[in-house]
């Protein structure tokens, strides 16, 4: 990727909207987050909308975060992240399975099973909760776990949500085996089976999410509150797709600013 064209994805990535629920946590944090985020965000540019070489550009990241550990690196999301790893230990293999997941979307339309969709977040959401936790101090097996669950289930939350913007990538995220079941054929319309599979999805969805409850009262205090709000975030999201009445068609449905509010405040 020539610099002109990295400095430009670059500083999109950085330039992104920083989480709302990311505000809730300590000062002192805030800057570790973001540069987390903008290399969260700098990945999905990369695989999903930058017009060259997408994955000859994934291979130059996994160099750029190489040289996060190894010597300096040149990219400027890459350099404001390097304090970050340094100063919170932050391992690599995280970072390097989102480049995965990246990686994978160019050679994976879709998938069969619940199964594999699961573990294409393993790659592609649960390493982004795994590097909060390192931030804040909690490597345990326990808040792991319960990470793992909750950013699985805010991934599905953004494929149902997406349907329409996936399809025209060229990507289907519901399975297979569930499109099947609930006799879904097409995903470019509505239609009484595909309303079934989303409501099936959102059920599965809002039981991961569950789990950041348990998550909250486990991490507490401040730290489990701004947790926390991420489930609440995808659970508010779920509720706006059903007071949409499940149609991703004519517009993406979201919770409104009002409703993340109320649940920062609950």
């Amino acid at each position: 990727m020539d610099p002109a064209s990295a400095s430009s994805v670059a500083a999109r990535a950085r330039t992104e909207n920083f989480p709302v629920a990311s505000l809730l946590f300590p000062r002192s944090l805030r800057p570790h987050l973001r540069a987390i985020y903008g290399f969260a965000r700098l990945v999905d540019i990369l695989g999903d909308e930058y017009d060259g070489d997408r994955r000859s550009a994934l291979d130059e990241l996994e160099t750029e975060l190489d040289a996060c550990y190894e010597r300096e690196p040149t990219w400027e999301v890459m350099r404001e992240l390097q304090p970050t790893i340094r100063e919170c230990s932050l391992p690599r293999e995280p970072f390097l399975r989102l480049i995965e997941a990246n990686r994978i979307d160019q050679r994976v339309a879709e998938y069969a099973t619940w199964a594999d969709l699961e573990h294409y977040c393993v790659h592609s959401a649960d390493p982004v909760g795994r590097l909060v936790l390192d931030v804040v101090g909690r490597t345990d097996d326990e808040a792991v776990a319960l990470s793992d669950d909750v950013c699985t289930g805010l991934q599905l939350v953004n494929f149902l949500q997406d349907v329409p913007r996936d399809l025209a990538l060229g990507r289907v995220y519901l399975p297979a085996e569930d499109r099947a079941r609930f006799g879904v054929t097409a995903l470019d319309r509505p239609s009484p089976e595909l309303r079934l599979l989303l409501e099936f999805e959102a059920s599965r969805a809002g039981g991961l999410l569950a789990s950041g409850e348990q998550l909250a009262r486990l991490l507490g205090g401040r730290l489990g509150r701004a947790v926390g709000l991420f489930a609440r975030g995808g659970l508010a999201a779920l509720e706006a797709l059903e007071r949409a009445d499940w149609d991703i068609f004519n517009r993406r449905p979201r919770p409104s600013r009002a409703r993340l509010a109320l649940a920062a405040i609950r």
